[in-house]
């Protein structure tokens, strides 16, 4: 039988159950407790009420929070685009012709090297309280190069997503149907067997409305559930195209129409809004606030990826949000756990509460608000991961 631990001295708890504590979205528990047992919560409420447990940890008055779900990285690639990200800081625009520079380098890399660079970005993730990732292929865009680095990833997390239709491979930029083909033919069968989803970058320079509808129906016969890149660089048929085919998510949302917004909001699809993204690229921030008060579920997440949002850090992520994208502190923390546990479809993660997966951060402050308040500090102080202390 597997012992019991509480954790209790807790200031703020965010359960994210509406039914606990104050009952706003987030669950706040005050002078709270946690109590697990094996990788599971098994109870959450106030310190003075909490079961008796084999073990006991003081959070010595400090904030708990589910672990972060980060729901939309790309960290199966070699090399670093530094000297494109110092000239676009310099004034040149960013278009998405960089991805190219990275697919060199990736497909060059070998297997050791790229999961040696996976393990390292996972490893900083999870000591800024990252407990759940989801990480893409997109820098092979060939057969053995896109299943090799989904086979890799998929030793590493459940979520793994096929981007092969990240832009259109360099071998085959005179032919855009070619390579669709490919991507929905050979290179699916081969990338199928290591992934949960399929994504596709919906974009000016990469591929048009119906290329990406034919990329996604593939994925979905496959049993591949689909997500997308929509609506990053331009106003698009993304957003609509994710709502049409029930994608998980539609990720960026920066340039919607208000039928786009409409259509999200009656929906099950989850807007990912990636902050890092225009943080490095000086690019337009999207409108969470406009979201939100639509009632479309919003999730944050990292974009991880070598060009244009090179950060593996969640907290800075929800700090943006706060800072420039209209979310208040409690819609930040919400949209990074529980709102990125709904873009990947998972109940189990990003909540505190009976029967979630015991994964939770600690941070070196009394609320969950202090990660917008003290941006760029390293507040988490421990983390848990499905019951056991990873940091």
């Amino acid at each position: 039988m597997s012992s019991s631990t509480v954790i209790s001295n807790i200031a703020t708890l965010v359960t994210n159950d509406p039914s606990l504590g104050d009952g706003s979205p987030l669950g706040l528990v005050q002078d709270a407790a946690v109590v697990i047992e094996g990788d599971r919560v098994v109870w959450t409420g106030e310190t003075s009420k909490a079961p008796a447990t084999d073990n006991q940890v003081d959070a010595g008055g400090r904030a708990v929070l589910p672990g972060f779900v980060d729901s939309h990285s790309h960290l199966l690639f070699a090399g670093d685009r530094t000297a494109e990200f110092n000239a676009r800081m310099s004034g040149r625009p960013y278009s998405a012709g960089g991805i190219r520079t990275t697919v060199a380098a990736t497909r060059a890399a070998s297997d050791a090297e790229l999961e040696a660079n996976l393990t390292r970005h996972l490893t900083e993730a999870l000591r800024q309280g990252t407990t759940t990732f989801e990480t893409k292929s997109g820098y092979g865009l060939t057969v053995a190069d896109e299943a090799r680095a989904l086979r890799i990833a998929a030793a590493h997390t459940d979520e793994v997503t096929y981007l092969g239709a990240h832009i259109v491979a360099p071998d085959l930029a005179d032919d855009p149907a070619a390579y669709v083909a490919l991507v929905t033919g050979e290179m699916l069968d081969a990338c199928a067997p290591y992934a949960r989803w399929i994504d596709v970058f919906c974009e000016k320079g990469a591929f048009d409305g119906e290329q990406a509808r034919a990329v996604l129906t593939a994925g979905k016969a496959k049993g591949l559930t689909p997500r997308i890149h929509a609506n990053q660089l331009s106003y698009g048929p993304g957003v609509r195209l994710a709502v049409e085919l029930d994608a998980a998510s539609a990720d960026h949302c920066t340039h919607l129409t208000d039928a786009d917004v409409d259509a999200l909001a009656h929906s099950r699809t989850v807007a990912t809004l990636l902050p890092g993204a225009e943080f490095s690229t000086r690019a337009e921030w999207p409108d969470a606030r406009r979201l939100l008060d639509a009632g479309v579920t919003v999730a944050l997440s990292t974009d991880c990826n070598p060009g244009s949002s090179y950060t593996s850090s969640v907290p800075f992520c929800v700090a943006l949000a706060v800072r420039d994208m209209g979310m208040t502190p409690d819609e930040a923390v919400w949209s990074a756990t529980a709102g990125g546990a709904a873009a990947l479809r998972r109940d189990d993660v990003g909540r505190l509460s009976p029967g979630a997966r015991a994964d939770l951060v600690v941070l070196d402050a009394p609320s969950h608000v202090h990660l917008a308040y003290r941006p760029g500090v390293p507040l988490v102080t421990q983390v848990w991961r499905a019951g056991r202390r990873a940091v």
